[in-house]
């Protein structure tokens, strides 16, 4: 661990104009991978962080908010989640969520960066509580795309894919990810009943981004619903679109998902029915345009 010989501090960019000033501890790992940088450092206010391209991906302190969030709507709506698919997630937080559904048979997670993986592995061991480890799961180090075009010729099939990807905004890596093109191979991964969800960045510091991406899951999903949820290492709230064949997670009452939670004996901190319902009805945040006087 390098600790930090005095003070300094994260300029993480939230949009083009604005940014936060974050104070590091100590830095336990930096490096370039072939397609990013990667820190890990230990932070004042959220704990230890993974950071790739300047924009903090996971920390300690708040994690739970993002994971939970993008991973229980989609399982829970679903009535029997086997085989799962995530894109991403290469600090194993979405994979060691997905696995608490014992309805959960397999689950692979892809991720392009094998370093980021590896480094996650030794050093963010509250991130993944060693869900690289289940027998259920596999790990894949290859491009999202070429997985899925790959499965798709081999007849593979998946009740839920989950795409915890870096924003579009952010990276080069994950643009192709949010494409109309790319939303039509996975629902023809799914299977009839199937369901995708994806992180989609910031409505309110990326709309146009945001609103393409909107734009391309409702290309190739008949049922979509957007919803969003704070982060404060992100400093915004983080955007979600889930796109499904058919069931709605808009329809389940908080009665339903604490029923499903305690059948299928899953433990959350920040999830739960009366959640659920209130991330289905907050509208996300755009910029609010008002005319002069």
């Amino acid at each position: 661990m390098a600790r930090v010989p005095g003070p300094i501090t994260l300029v993480e960019p939230l949009s083009g104009s604005t940014a936060m000033l974050i104070k590091i501890n100590a830095i336990h790992v930096r490096k370039r991978s072939k397609y990013q940088e990667i820190i890990i450092a230990d932070t004042e206010d959220y704990g230890r962080v993974l950071i790739l391209d300047d924009y903090i991906q996971s920390s300690y302190h708040d994690e739970v908010y993002y994971h939970e969030s993008l991973v229980h709507p989609a399982m829970i709506t679903h009535p029997q989640p086997r085989d799962v698919l995530i894109i991403g997630g290469g600090e194993g937080a979405t994979l060691r969520e997905a696995l608490k559904h014992p309805t959960v048979m397999r689950a692979v997670m892809v991720d392009i960066d094998a370093e980021v993986v590896e480094l996650s592995r030794q050093y963010l061991p509250l991130m993944h509580q060693e869900a690289f480890n289940d027998s259920r799961a596999a790990v894949v180090i290859e491009n999202g795309l070429a997985y899925i075009e790959r499965a798709l010729k081999a007849g593979e099939k998946y009740d839920v894919v989950i795409l915890d990807l870096t924003d579009p905004y952010a990276s080069d890596i994950a643009k192709p990810l949010y494409t109309a093109e790319f939303y039509l191979k996975v629902r023809s991964l799914l299977r009839e009943d199937g369901i995708m969800v994806t992180q989609a960045g910031s409505s309110y510091y990326f709309p146009e981004v945001y609103d393409a991406t909107l734009n391309s899951v409702k290309s190739a999903f008949p049922v979509v619903v957007e919803y969003n949820v704070w982060v404060p290492s992100f400093g915004y709230a983080v955007n979600f679109i889930l796109g499904s064949l058919g069931h709605n997670p808009a329809a389940l009452t908080a009665e339903e998902v604490d029923r499903k939670l305690r059948e299928r004996g899953v433990s959350t901190l920040f999830y739960s029915g009366r959640t659920h319902v209130a991330l289905m009805h907050l509208p996300v945040f755009r910029k609010v345009r008002r005319k002069e006087a």
